[in-house]
C-alpha cells in the first residue's frame, strides 16, 4: 500500500499508510478498538476502497488479480446464510474453490486437504455437524481451518483468536509455527497476541488511522511498541477513527 487513504461516512479511518509485507514475514497489525487496523487489511486486500492511494497483491491491483489461491482470507465471524443448512465440513471444503476449476468434480487432493485443515484445529470429529450449531470460539476455528483448506502463500486473519478459548489460541499458535517454518507468510490483526507472540517478526501499531509504529515487535522492544502508549503519530488527530464490519468470501 502506498499513501493508502479510506474515508467512510465522510471520516477518514486510514491516513497515508505506506506499508509493504515481505514474503515469509508474520507481521502482527496492532491498535486499539475503532484504531483502523481491521480495515487496513481489508483494503490490502482490495475489500475496502481506497480514497486515496493504491494497494498491490503481488505486484497487481485487486481488480485485477486473479491468483486467490495464494490468500487465505479469516474475517472475524462466519457469515452463515439462510436456506440448506452447512455442515463444518462443507465450509471448510469452500477454500478450495480458489484451486478449483469451474464444473471439475473435488478431488482427492481437495479432500485430503479439507481433512489435514479440520484436523489441525481439533474438528475432524465433528466434521458433519451444522455450523450453526458452533460457539462462537468454534466457528472461528472453521474460518481458520478453510483458509487452512486453500493451502495459500499468504494467511490474513483478523482477530483470530477473539473468543477462541486458550487451548484453541494455542493450537493455533503451532499450527502458524509450522506455517512460517515453511515459508508462509501471515498478517494477522490482533488486540491481544497471547501465544501468537513469539511468531511474530514485525509489529505494525495503527492509531486514529496512521501507522503510529512499523518494526520490531513487541517482545523485542518491551510494551511501548504496543497500543496505548505514546507512540503516536504527530498528526494525528484526537477523534477516533470507526472501522467498517465487512464480512468476505474468497473469490472463485
Amino acid at each position: 500500500m502506498r499513501g493508502g487513504q479510506v474515508t467512510l461516512d465522510r471520516r477518514p479511518v486510514l491516513r497515508g499508510i505506506d506499508l509493504t509485507v515481505h514474503a515469509g514475514e508474520v507481521v502482527a497489525v496492532l491498535g486499539p478498538n475503532g484504531s483502523g487496523k481491521s480495515t487496513l487489511v481489508r483494503a490490502l486486500l482490495g475489500l475496502v476502497p481506497l480514497s486515496g492511494g493504491s494497494t498491490l497483491l503481488y505486484g497487481r491491483p485487486p481488480a485485477r488479480f486473479r491468483d486467490w489461491w495464494r490468500i487465505g482470507y479469516v474475517p472475524q465471524r462466519l457469515s452463515v446464510g439462510g436456506g440448506v443448512p452447512s455442515t463444518i465440513r462443507e465450509v471448510v471444503a469452500s477454500g478450495r474453490i480458489a484451486r478449483q476449476r469451474r464444473f471439475r468434480p473435488t478431488s482427492a487432493a481437495d479432500s485430503a486437504a479439507t481433512t489435514r485443515a479440520l484436523e489441525a484445529v481439533g474438528l475432524a470429529d465433528r466434521a458433519g455437524d451444522p455450523v450453526q450449531a458452533l460457539s462462537g470460539g468454534q466457528q472461528q476455528r472453521v474460518l481458520i481451518a478453510r483458509a487452512l483448506a486453500g493451502e495459500p502463500d499468504t494467511f490474513v486473519m483478523d482477530e483470530p483468536t477473539a473468543g477462541v478459548d486458550a487451548a484453541s489460541q494455542q493450537m493455533l499458535a503451532d499450527t502458524l509455527a509450522h506455517l512460517v517454518a515453511g515459508g508462509r507468510t501471515v498478517v494477522l490483526v490482533a488486540h491481544e497476541l497471547g501465544p501468537l507472540e513469539p511468531l511474530i517478526t514485525r509489529a505494525v501499531v495503527v492509531r486514529d488511522g496512521f501507522l503510529c509504529h512499523d518494526g520490531p515487535p513487541p517482545h523485542a522492544v518491551g510494551t511501548h511498541a504496543l497500543p496505548g502508549h505514546d507512540h503516536v503519530h504527530p498528526h494525528a488527530p484526537e477523534e477516533p477513527a470507526s472501522a467498517l464490519p465487512l464480512d468476505w468470501r474468497p473469490t472463485p
